[in-house]
């Protein structure tokens, strides 16, 4: 129909489990449009400290995002075209070339940043899932402090992330990388 439901689970493995044992849920759920997706709600659930769960509402007719985190509630302006941290990857699945950079505002739940990506390359990229001819994007960072990403789009698939990279300032490493695709 018209609407999507995308629910991400991150788990510690392997010798990570010993100094960072936790369990990060990303849900994010919205409508389907002519512009692509449209989040209506978005969370973040840790398994080990419910504390920094985060829930956001957004609001399209009245242009705001209602937060609750750690026991507060705060309303930010919601820019047209928002994506939240999981519908923002597969938002490239209704870009059109136009360029070298994507920018749209992304939402982590509590506020609402502009994210630009850069195009960097085309490559062939080899997946369990198969090889696929990708567009090669990463996230323009102004300084040490903001979370680095890149993203691998199947041409063929509609951009479609076969593969996705995130570091933190803190050091922490988190790749995807797509193991099976089945169409409907």
């Amino acid at each position: 129909g018209d609407t999507y439901s995308i629910q991400s689970v991150t788990r510690s493995e392997g010798i990570l489990k010993v100094f960072l044992d936790d369990q990060i849920t990303l849900q994010s759920t919205g409508k389907v449009g002519a512009r692509g997706l449209r989040p209506l709600e978005f969370g973040q659930r840790r398994a080990r400290n419910p504390s920094r769960d985060i829930k956001a509402t957004f609001d399209w007719e009245k242009g705001v995002m209602r937060s609750e985190s750690g026991g507060e509630t705060s309303e930010v302006a919601l820019p047209p075209e928002t994506q939240d941290r999981i519908s923002v990857m597969y938002q490239f699945m209704n870009l059109t070339a136009s360029g070298d950079y994507v920018v749209m505002p992304m939402s982590n739940g509590r506020r609402v940043e502009l994210y630009t990506y850069r195009f960097v390359d085309e490559v062939r990229l080899k997946t369990p899932a198969g090889e696929f001819q990708t567009l090669h994007y990463e996230r323009v960072i102004s300084d040490a402090t903001e979370n680095k990403a890149q993203v691998w789009l199947a041409k063929d698939r509609f951009n479609f992330p076969v593969r996705v990279v995130f570091d933190d300032p803190k050091g922490l490493h988190l790749e995807q990388t797509i193991v099976s695709l089945q169409s409907r």
